[in-house]
């Protein structure tokens, strides 16, 4: 019953298009006050011109990384009822229930505490699913309307236009070194394709330069960067958000400089490292620090000096280094309260049952609550109960984003028990008639350290405890430090603290078909210390296949009037087990104090070093250089053949900087 007129026009599908379209008729969004740009961002750290008057000599380089998306099992879906009384029931497959739950009431105009958010166990999230999205906003709605349960589950087309994947980001980079490779100064530029809207990608623009201080010194450091709209799916936070595509352009530029200088990457990298308890140029406080570790592991296991530069022609080797974050330092929205919270109910018959609102994508977040119970108690897992991801029977947890959860549900926890254990030791050591001093629990016992017969159940003491203190609970919490400084947009970047991760690849590459072979992946990661070490390699080993996919075959590509070319499954590639090489995972435990028993990320950060390892191995293998990815073949051959173009950056008029001095009202870290 709805008659439409369309009015077609001519789309905007490229970063350039959308900066040279400054006509108000060629806007996207009418609000938007500069054209397509939805953000410009300029800052300048320490003394960039000196910098670059100090170096021997200055190198540059550009770079593109393609855009791709998350291509999880299970597309999205939400299904909502709304019931007697006024109240709304939402189920749906998201990385982030809070969220969602507080979006439905701002567009829906109901009171939060009338909407429960249950966050389902999800088929595959890897960031995409971390927006409120529309189908989840219109099934309550159209359930509201009807008073019948609603169900949208999107189709893998649908899944591909949500999309809120990597974003397509053309990079300019230009660094001054001394002759013997050490780092002076470096101009980084980033132009992201944003697709028709925001998403993450505000976050998304300074992420692109927020890391590059963190693996090496850098005395001055200078970044622009800009996001622009374009018609093409919203693109978002993709696991590693923001930072594959820049640490992409470091690591490969970091070779050509070595290379230029007649030094061994490696080398040169190792000469240079953020040292542990530093704080970088653009005042980042780096904690632990097992990057130096990480590389000589993965050198000694792949034998580096052996083969680097000595394999025969058509087989290559390559290396690269990265970091990431454990759990952002802000809030998507601004306030003052917890990211974390987690309660814990005891009962009488020993059972612990947790609460808390994180929600678990695959990556194990609901065991690393029942590690920490059972390490705290001395109990059996088995005895433990998790209960997550609902707004009505849990307290806020911000979400399963930027590998956050291990560090921060992990020391709510840790505070939510503590209140436990002293009223638990308190009732015990009055049952038992030892001092407090002397107890300790384990093996499902409270017992004496000095006469470990004198003891009693768990269960046992939990029923002293709630004789004399009443019902047994307790509520834990987690806020991140305050980052150290304090100018304009420097919210993004700080965490509690990094991780480090090292990749070298062997690949073999056939000059005739341009094909690529992974022969074996070697990686190390600095996780901090691994609650479950099973479980952190297989994180790791994820990491390395999503990589291999990102830069040899993943890309989200458009015809001329807009429509996506691949949108399924069968055409976009994807890699298999059959393309999986052998990987050797290799965990660096640095036992950081600001997590959880010493626990930092393992979800994301090995991603990083992954895809540029990959590039530098084939230069290894052939001798030329694909600044792009994926690597296909065609390009491979093009290359060989001498008609392999260099990528080009557009020039824009960024705004002036925001300058800021190491040191310059910088504050004190305290721990929350």
């Amino acid at each position: 019953m709805i008659e439409v007129d369309y009015e077609v026009v001519k789309p905007i599908l490229s970063i350039e298009e959308a900066l040279a379209a400054t006509e108000e008729s060629d806007r996207i969004h009418t609000w938007n006050r500069r054209a397509n740009i939805q953000k410009a961002v300029s800052f300048e750290f320490g003394d960039i011109e000196r910098g670059f008057q100090n170096a021997d000599e200055v190198f540059e380089d550009t770079f593109f990384y393609q855009g791709n998306t998350h291509l999880p099992m299970e597309e999205y879906c939400a299904i909502a009822s709304y019931g007697p009384g006024d109240k709304l029931t939402l189920w749906s497959s998201t990385q982030t229930p809070h969220y969602v739950h507080r979006a439905l009431s701002k567009v829906l105009g109901m009171p939060m505490s009338r909407i429960r958010v249950i966050a389902t166990p999800v088929g595959g999230g890897f960031g995409g699913k971390s927006d409120p999205f529309s189908h989840e906003i219109s099934v309550a709605k159209l359930s509201m309307i009807t008073g019948r349960p609603v169900k949208i589950n999107l189709t893998r087309e649908e899944a591909f236009y949500v999309h809120r994947g990597r974003h397509p980001v053309k990079m300019w980079i230009q660094t001054g070194v001394k002759k013997d490779g050490t780092l002076q100064a470096m101009r980084f530029r980033s132009f992201l394709d944003g697709g028709g809207y925001s998403s993450y990608g505000l976050a998304s623009v300074h992420y692109t330069g927020a890391l590059q201080t963190v693996t090496y010194k850098l005395p001055a450091y200078k970044f622009e960067g800009v996001r622009v709209f374009t018609n093409k799916p919203a693109c978002g936070p993709k696991r590693g958000h923001g930072i594959p595509q820049p640490r992409f352009a470091v690591e490969i530029h970091m070779d050509k400089i070595a290379e230029k200088l007649g030094i061994d990457p490696i080398d040169l990298r190792l000469k240079q490292l953020v040292e542990p308890n530093s704080l970088t140029v653009n005042g980042l406080r780096v904690s632990t620090s097992g990057l130096r570790e990480c590389i000589e592991k993965v050198a000694e296991r792949a034998e580096w000096k052996k083969k680097f530069r000595k394999l025969p022609y058509g087989r290559g080797i390559g290396f690269a280094a990265s970091a990431y974050i454990t759990g952002a330092g802000l809030p998507i929205y601004w306030n003052e309260m917890p990211h974390s919270g987690v309660q814990i109910k005891l009962d009488r018959g020993g059972g612990i049952t947790v609460f808390c609102g994180s929600t678990d994508i695959g990556q194990g977040s609901d065991s690393i609550l029942v590690y920490a119970v059972a390490e705290e108690f001395g109990v059996d897992p088995a005895d433990i109960r998790v209960i997550t991801a609902d707004t009505d029977l849990t307290p806020v947890d911000l979400g399963s984003y930027s590998s956050r959860v291990t560090i921060m549900t992990g020391n709510a926890t840790l505070q939510a028990c503590g209140k436990l254990k002293v009223m638990l030791l308190d009732a015990a050591g009055e049952a038992l008639e030892i001092p407090v001093d002397d107890l300790e629990m384990a093996e499902g016992q409270v017992r004496s350290r000095s006469f470990p017969k004198r003891s009693m159940t768990f269960a046992h003491c939990v029923e002293k405890a709630e004789a004399k203190f009443g019902t047994l609970g307790a509520t834990g919490s987690y806020r991140p430090p305050k980052h150290p400084a304090n100018y304009k947009g420097s919210g993004v970047g700080p965490t509690p603290a990094y991780t480090f991760t090292t990749a070298i690849v062997a690949l073999q590459c056939d000059s005739e078909t341009g094909e690529i072979k992974i022969e074996k992946v070697w990686i190390a990661h600095d996780c901090g210390r691994a609650f479950n070490p099973l479980l952190v390699e297989g994180q790791t080993e994820g990491s390395v296949y999503m990589g291999l996919g990102e830069a040899l075959m993943e890309e989200q590509i458009f015809r001329k009037s807009g429509l996506h070319k691949f949108p399924s499954i069968l055409e976009y590639k994807s890699p298999t087990t059959l393309e999986t090489p052998e990987i050797e995972t290799i965990l660096i435990e640095t036992n950081d104090p600001e997590g959880p028993y010493g626990a930092k990320e393992a979800g994301q950060g090995p991603l990083l070093p992954v895809v540029p390892a990959v590039n530098n191995a084939l230069y290894d293998a052939i001798g030329v250089r694909i600044d792009e990815i994926p690597i296909t073949p065609d390009k491979v051959i093009r290359a060989l053949e001498g008609r392999y173009k260099k990528v080009s950056v557009p020039s824009f008029d960024f705004p002036p900087p925001i300058k800021w001095q190491p040191g310059e009202g910088v504050q004190v870290s305290q721990k929350a």
